[in-house]
């Protein structure tokens, strides 16, 4: 009799429904595993039939073969381990069949029988429970983020042995989570803020509404201006994670390995600073077992390039995607995976080689075919890209020695805060969150403009031969301004406000 247990698989950050059926063949004593399994799954047949043994349990003597389908899907990681050997304990009897259904099972098997915690947990969990699972049994490790989204009964188990005790005596008690326990508990001690920062003021400004509306930018100016200072403090003022989106956040991070033992949920938005040293693939993401790269890591939160043209002109241009639509595709000859990537780029650059072209106080010591050089680093299709762009000047001495605190990120994030919430209203029906993520024919549904503010636009377009692109990201760079100033209509100053930063 062919025996059936449940499990699933990853694929990008989404997950599928796989079978583990098992036969036993009367033949010489062996282990078979198909359906396209990479090596980890392969190697599974020793570690479960040490496990088995070692955790006092009877091994079929003929021929094992275990069958992961549907077979034209390439199965990967080590979760296969914990169903593939219920599906053996299921063959030999030990477990009554009628009483795993509805079950399914993850994790990975250690050779004395114990369970090892697996990476992906909260996108496997999530899809089983679309079908319409209602118990999971996970790695002890692993339940408390396996129980995150509530719908089924997470049984998180130490051993094998464990099992066969579920089932026989009932034991074991499902783990139970409470979200806001996790989601409200979100840190306001933060180690850089806008207060310790002297002078900038319009800089800080930019950076303001680029938090609210969730912009990229691009800040240009001296070494020591505090381009890279700033640039730490904008954790401090970015607003807290929606239920959805901590959950968008939990799976890419759980998928990587980078989740927490001890913080099951991501409740802070990511800031990844990424030195230009990195590659493509490490950015972008992929490789010959696709993972997610930087811009998916940084998914709602903040990707920030320091020194941004010292990155090769290659990872720079494989951005321009990303920026555009908000995700990015990894095609394969057999299948092409899909991760989100909605995040502010914020870069960092100078506008030199020496660093003092514009300076104030040092002089520039670049020919002007080195400055066009290094300024053309930056091609114009990824600056067309960028909402906003920054001078950052040298600090005066005034400035510098000056003992009055700058306003604290406390109070910055209020007024972020209270524009994502008119976002969020705003587009509730829309699914998106905020005025960066606005489509063309969004944009004439919000973005509506008096005719002296279209006059405004219209002659800026003229003067400056704006792109399509650009005329779009400037009324939706208006639209964040308007919000943060409570405006239910884009005025002529919100429009001459945000071609500042053009």
């Amino acid at each position: 009799m062919v025996c059936k247990c449940i499990t699933a698989t990853t694929f990008g950050i989404d997950a599928c429904i796989v079978e583990a059926e098992v036969d036993v063949i009367n033949s010489l004593p062996n282990i078979n595993i198909v359906g396209l399994p990479d090596s980890a799954v392969s190697e599974a047949k020793e570690r479960i039939r040490s496990a088995i043994k070692n955790s006092g349990f009877s091994f079929p003597k003929g021929r094992v073969v275990i069958n992961l389908a549907p077979a034209d899907i390439k199965k990967e990681g080590t979760y296969f381990d914990l169903p593939m050997a219920v599906g053996i304990m299921l063959e030999e009897g030990l477990i009554d069949s009628d009483k795993i259904n509805g079950c399914a099972f993850l994790g990975e098997l250690s050779l004395d029988g114990s369970l090892r915690p697996v990476n992906g947990i909260l996108p496997l969990v999530s899809e089983l429970e679309s079908k319409e699972i209602r118990t999971i049994f996970v790695p002890y490790e692993n339940a408390r983020e396996a129980a995150l989204s509530g719908k089924a009964d997470i049984i998180g188990i130490k051993t094998l042995a464990e099992i066969l005790e579920y089932f026989e005596e009932n034991s074991i008690k499902p783990t139970k989570v409470n979200i806001d326990d996790y989601l409200n508990n979100q840190e306001d001690d933060f180690i850089y803020d806008f207060k310790d920062v002297k002078g900038q003021e319009k800089a800080k400004k930019a950076l303001e509404i680029a938090a609210a509306g969730g912009h990229n930018l691009l800040m240009t100016g001296s070494p020591g201006s505090g381009k890279t200072l700033m640039a730490k403090c904008i954790p401090s003022i970015l607003p807290p994670l929606e239920l959805e989106e901590a959950f968008e956040i939990t799976k890419i991070y759980s998928i990587s390995g980078l989740l927490s033992p001890d913080k099951p949920l991501m409740n802070q938005r990511p800031f990844r600073a990424v030195h230009h040293t990195a590659s493509a693939t490490g950015i972008i993401g992929g490789g010959s077992n696709p993972k997610p790269g930087e811009i998916t890591l940084a998914h709602r939160g903040v990707l920030f390039l320091d020194e941004v043209v010292e990155f090769p002109r290659n990872v720079l241009e494989t951005l321009r995607q990303p920026l555009e639509d908000g995700e990015i595709v990894i095609s394969r000859a057999k299948n092409s995976i899909r991760y989100p990537a909605k995040f502010m780029f914020i870069g960092a650059m100078n506008p030199c080689p020496c660093g003092f072209l514009g300076d104030k106080e040092k002089q520039c010591t670049c020919s002007e075919t080195q400055i066009q050089r290094y300024q053309s680093r930056l091609s114009g299709p990824l600056l067309d890209r960028i909402d906003l762009v920054i001078t950052v000047p040298r600090l005066t001495t005034d400035e510098l020695i000056q003992k009055q605190e700058s306003e604290s990120s406390a109070s910055i994030r209020k007024r972020i805060i209270k524009a994502r919430k008119i976002q969020a209203e705003r587009y509730k029906n829309e699914g998106i969150f905020t005025n960066s993520e606005l489509t063309n024919k969004q944009i004439k549904k919000y973005c509506t403009l008096s005719d002296k503010s279209a006059e405004i636009l219209k002659n800026a377009a003229q003067r400056y031969g704006l792109s399509g692109r650009k005329y779009n990201r400037i009324l939706k760079l208006a639209r964040t301004i308007a919000d943060l100033d409570g405006a239910d209509n884009i005025s002529e100053v919100h429009i001459s406000q945000a071609l500042q930063y053009k």
